[in-house]
This record gives C-alpha cells, sequence and structure tokens, in this order.
C-alpha cells in the first residue's frame, strides 16, 4: 500500500492486514472489518448530512450502508501531507446485484422499499440547506432533455448526408418526442404549487452497481448523490435496467411493483409518478446526448444496436405501461 495512504490509516487507528484497488480507492481488510479509504473532494457540511443521515439508515434491520468512520479524534475526513482529504466508510464484500436473477431482483425491489421507509422515517433538517440536496425538479429535467433531443433533431435535419445512426434517430423522433413532451406536462402536473408534492431523502443513484446482496441482508452503497426528491425516481432506475435486461416482462414487472408495494404501500400519486418515468424516453435521450457531444461524423455500431433495441423493445414497454397507468 502506498505510503501516504498507510499514514491516513493510521489517523483511525487501524492498521491493514490486506489492501487491493477497488471503486475508486483501496479496499482495506482491518481488525475491525473491511473498510474503503478514497478521497472526498466535497464539503464538510455535504459530510456531515451523509453521516447524519447513514447513521439512522444503518440502524434499519436487513440493511447496511457505507457509513462513514471517524478519526481517532472524532473527524469525518483526514488529511495527507499533501492537502488531499480521504474519508473511511465501513465495506462489503458481496457482490453487486444480478439483473439477470428475477429472484434477486424482486428481493433488491422489497430491500428498496424498506431503504425508502427508513429514509421517509427522517425528519428534514434545517441544516440540510445545501444545492446539492436540493436537486433540480423531474420534470424541469425532462422539459431540458426535450430541447436537447429536438435540438439535434434540427440538426440532423439540416445535413445533407447521414449516417445509419442518424437516420434510426429521425425515424424515431415523431413517436419518442411526443412520448416526452406527454411525460414532461404529466410530471409538471404532479408537481404544481397547489398540490404541495411532498419531497423525500432518496438515494439518488441507485442501479444494480449500490446494492450489494449479503448473507441475511442487503448493503447500498454510494449516497453521494442523496438528496430531497422523488423516491419513485430511485424505484424507476432499478425496475427499467431489469425490465431491459428481460424484454420488459410484464410479469415480472408487475412483480416488482407488487414486492414494493408489500413494504411501503403505493399511492396514487407514486403510480403517477412512475407512469411518467418509464413513459419517458430516457434511452432515446441518452444516445442522442452521447452523439451530439461526441464525434457527429462517427457512430459506433453498438450505439446503432442501442437504438435498433428500443426499436424491438417498444411494444413490450407499451404493454407495461398500459398496466400501471
Amino acid at each position: 500500500m502506498n505510503e501516504k495512504y498507510m499514514e491516513v490509516l493510521e489517523r483511525y487507528d487501524l492498521t491493514a492486514d490486506s489492501v487491493r484497488r477497488g471503486r475508486s480507492g483501496w479496499i482495506c481488510q482491518t481488525g475491525q472489518g473491511m473498510v474503503l479509504l478514497k478521497e472526498y473532494r466535497g464539503t464538510q457540511k455535504r459530510l456531515e448530512f451523509e453521516t447524519q443521515v447513514l447513521e439512522q439508515v444503518g440502524q434499519t434491520g436487513g440493511i447496511r450502508v457505507d457509513d462513514y468512520l471517524r478519526t481517532a479524534d472524532g473527524q469525518l475526513w483526514a488529511a495527507g501531507e499533501d492537502g488531499t482529504r480521504y474519508v473511511l466508510k465501513h465495506w462489503f464484500a458481496d457482490r453487486e446485484c444480478s439483473l439477470r436473477d428475477r429472484s434477486e431482483a424482486l428481493s433488491a425491489v422489497r430491500r428498496i422499499a424498506v431503504l425508502h421507509k427508513a429514509l421517509q422515517a427522517i425528519p428534514e433538517d434545517p441544516e440540510w440547506n445545501l444545492g446539492s440536496i436540493r436537486t433540480e425538479l423531474l420534470w424541469r429535467e425532462m422539459e431540458r432533455h426535450s430541447l436537447e433531443i429536438k435540438r439535434a433533431r434540427g440538426y440532423i435535419r439540416g445535413k445533407k448526408r447521414r449516417n445509419e445512426f442518424e437516420f434510426c434517430i429521425m425515424n424515431n423522433y415523431q413517436r419518442f418526442y411526443e412520448q416526452a413532451v406527454q411525460a414532461c406536462e404529466g410530471m409538471k402536473r404532479l408537481n404544481r404549487p397547489e398540490a404541495h408534492a411532498p419531497l423525500f431523502l432518496c438515494h439518488g443513484n441507485l442501479d444494480h452497481h449500490h446494492i450489494l446482496m449479503g448473507t441475511g441482508y442487503t448493503a447500498f452503497i454510494e449516497f453521494h448523490k442523496m438528496h430531497l426528491g422523488e423516491p419513485m425516481a430511485d424505484l424507476y432506475h432499478f425496475m427499467r435496467k431489469v425490465l431491459e435486461k428481460h424484454s420488459w416482462d410484464l410479469e415480472l414487472g408487475l412483480a416488482m411493483l407488487e414486492a414494493y408495494d408489500r413494504v411501503l404501500p403505493l399511492g396514487n400519486r407514486d403510480r403517477d409518478c412512475l407512469y411518467c418515468l418509464f413513459l419517458y424516453p430516457e434511452k432515446y435521450w441518452k444516445q442522442i446526448n452521447f452523439y451530439f457531444n461526441g464525434k457527429k461524423n462517427w457512430i459506433s455500431a453498438r450505439n446503432i444496436e442501442k437504438i435498433h433495441g428500443l426499436e424491438q423493445q417498444e411494444a413490450g414497454r407499451n404493454r407495461f405501461l398500459s398496466k400501471i397507468k
């Protein structure tokens, strides 16, 4: 292990028995268990916010989180000789959730509901007055992405010669853009001022990479995007990844919703929010965004396959949407 990292670890009164590179840091096996040491570039206030929340969530049965350890003198970070700041987190040897395993996906959804239930029980603290906690409303994000779709279409229309990817974009534009507008309008109605829509703490970046399947527990990691927002966005992101792997299997999709509902009941607003999220053509926007901000004169075969994949899965996606509306 690099000497400077060993020096930082000593600030925690810990000695590493073994060390390996991973998760953008150093995964260390110590006498007090596995920990992750990594650089920290955020603020003290953000770190205090995450610590406050994760300490409470960590007391919930059935789930674990990568909460922070304090140095021997009670600090949340330790600085190296060069001024670089490091944090130390509890870590886990468990593997990431498998999207292809149906039973594991259902188990993960149940634990997501447990996580959300724990987060919703934490009252908002006035000290959380941070920009990273109060993020852009979903309808505003959708509106911004829709403008980017429209802008890219205008650029492609002005080209005299188009490649295969650009032809795919133009052929699918009208259908996907209409879905984008409809989803945005629906989300905007859910967030109108008179609706008094509550915001809750949510993970903010919940996919299979951040869900580790342990024995008798599930570990949720990397809460650096945690914010006050729509918990349904967490559920949507995980479910969409699973459903894409299973060609939008209707039975599996409904089973995941039921699994979540049994732990944390879904209200009408929750279901409307999920419908808008699933309706928005996020994958179509991602491909356009990649194209428009990259080398437009060269598109990989993989990106063309992804666009064709959207066409092939559209019927299954529409069947799922018809059942959750």
